[in-house]
C-alpha cells in the first residue's frame, strides 16, 4: 500500500507514556508513514515537540483545547510555533458536549488563536463537538485568510461543504467504520478525495475490528480501508490522494 498519514493522534498522552515504541513498530505493520502529534494544552505540546524530534516519522503541533482554556496562556504557544517540527496550530475550537456555559469565552480564545496561525502562517485544527456552527461563524471572517482542517468530522453534508467552501479539510476519523454513522457515510461516498485527510484521534475512537479498545496511529490503515469501500475505489488511490493532502496543508517535506 502507499504512505498513510495519521494526521490527529495524541501519542502524547498518558496511554501512550510507556508504549510509544510499541505503537511505532505497529505503524510500519499497518503502513502508516508518519503521524502528526496533536497538542491540547502546555504539557502535551511540550510532549508534542519532544516526540517530534526524538522520532522522524512524528510532526507536531500546539495549542490550546477549548476544554483545556481555564488555566492556559496564549502566550505560552508563540515560542512554541517556532519549532521546526511544528507543522499547525491545533487542537482548537468549540466544545459544546463537554462546556456549555463558556462559549464567549472559548469563541474568544479560538479566534485569537486562528489570529496567531495566520501571523505564523500555519494551518489549523478544529475541534467541533456538537459546536459545527459556532466554530464556522468563528472561522469565516478569516476565509482566505486561513487555511486547516475540521478534524473528526462529526456534522452533516452540508457542513461538510461549508467548511470545504471556506477552503478547508474533512478529517475522516475510525468513525467510519461505524455502521450506524450514515452520515459521514453519506459524506465520504459524496466528496472528492481531494478534500479529505485521514485520522484516528488516538487513544480515542478505535476503529471496528478495534471498537472499545485503545486506538493506535497505526489503525489509519482501517480508515483508508473502508474510504475505499465506501467509495469503491482502491485503497491505494485514497492512501495517495490523502497522504498528498495532508503533505500539501502542513508542508511536509516528506
Amino acid at each position: 500500500m502507499k504512505m498513510i498519514i495519521d494526521t490527529h493522534a495524541h501519542l502524547n498522552t498518558d496511554e501512550f507514556k510507556s508504549k510509544i515504541d510499541d505503537s511505532l513498530k505497529l505503524l510500519k505493520e499497518h503502513h502508516v508513514d508518519y503521524v502528526i502529534v496533536v497538542g491540547m494544552n502546555h504539557e502535551a505540546n511540550l510532549r508534542a515537540i519532544k516526540l517530534a524530534f526524538q522520532h522522524k516519522e512524528l510532526y507536531a503541533t500546539v495549542g490550546i483545547h477549548p476544554c483545556d482554556i481555564k488555566n492556559e496562556k496564549i502566550e505560552d504557544l508563540i515560542p512554541l510555533l517556532k519549532e521546526k517540527k511544528v507543522v499547525a496550530l491545533g487542537e482548537i475550537g468549540i466544545d459544546l458536549y463537554w462546556k456549555k456555559d463558556n462559549l464567549e469565552d472559548q469563541k474568544k480564545i479560538f479566534i485569537q488563536q486562528i489570529e496567531l496561525a495566520i501571523q505564523h502562517d500555519l494551518p489549523i485544527i478544529i475541534h467541533t463537538r456538537e459546536s459545527f456552527k459556532e466554530a464556522y461563524e468563528c472561522v469565516l471572517p478569516y476565509k482566505g485568510k486561513v487555511r486547516g482542517v475540521f478534524h473528526s468530522f462529526s456534522s452533516n453534508i452540508e457542513d461538510a461543504k461549508r467548511a470545504i467552501e471556506l477552503g478547508f479539510y474533512i478529517g475522516i476519523s475510525g468513525v467510519v467504520t461505524f455502521k450506524k454513522a450514515l452520515e459521514l457515510h453519506e459524506i465520504v461516498k459524496e466528496i472528492d478525495l481531494k478534500h479529505m485527510l485521514v485520522e484516528t484521534d488516538s487513544p480515542w475512537l478505535a476503529p471496528v475490528p478495534y471498537r472499545g479498545k485503545r486506538n493506535e496511529p497505526a489503525y489509519t490503515y482501517y480508515v483508508v480501508e473502508e474510504i475505499a469501500k465506501i467509495k469503491n475505489i482502491s485503497s491505494d488511490e485514497v492512501a495517495k490522494i490523502t497522504s498528498n493532502n495532508a503533505k500539501t496543508l502542513f508542508r511536509l517535506e516528506i
